[in-house]
């Protein structure tokens, strides 16, 4: 799928977006296309899930693509073992959500596995330090599992 290519499942309109990642699993892998994804409900909803992207200026114009109800956007993983620049920290993920023009955020990939250099504790706590400081607490959502949340 290109970037901004358009398809539909059911009732989902689903639109590939362009992100900053490397796009290889291994370091003997070949690059492939990375990307995001806007989801559209047919009630007019609309969710962006980033998957793996360093911070970039192209969250603006995904933002102008549609107006987003929740971005879900990765907050580990930042101090990446190869050096590479393709993850954000949590401060950068703030950024991208303001860029987003996004309604909600929700962290995404971190607290899991040991991916980055950094201490597995640290990404939720810089994020809700950040948050706090820029007065987001009411846009920012961390879950747990299974506990749901209605937005």
């Amino acid at each position: 799928m290109q970037h901004w290519a358009t398809t539909r499942i059911g009732p989902l309109e689903i639109t590939f977006t362009p992100t900053k990642h490397w796009g290889a699993r291994m370091v003997h892998d070949v690059h492939r296309s990375f990307g995001g994804f806007l989801i559209r409900n047919s009630s007019g909803r609309t969710v962006f899930h980033c998957g793996d992207s360093a911070y970039f200026d192209g969250f603006t114009e995904i933002g102008t693509a549609a107006p987003i109800d929740l971005a879900i956007l990765p907050i580990g993983a930042y101090k990446a073992m190869s050096g590479r620049e393709v993850h954000m920290n949590p401060e950068e993920a703030l950024d991208a959500f303001r860029d987003l023009n996004a309604r909600h955020m929700v962290p995404m990939h971190y607290g899991t596995y040991p991916l980055g250099g950094e201490p597995m504790h640290e990404p939720l706590e810089r994020l809700l330090a950040a948050t706090s400081a820029r007065g987001l607490e009411n846009h920012v959502r961390i879950l747990d599992e299974g506990h749901p949340v209605i937005l």
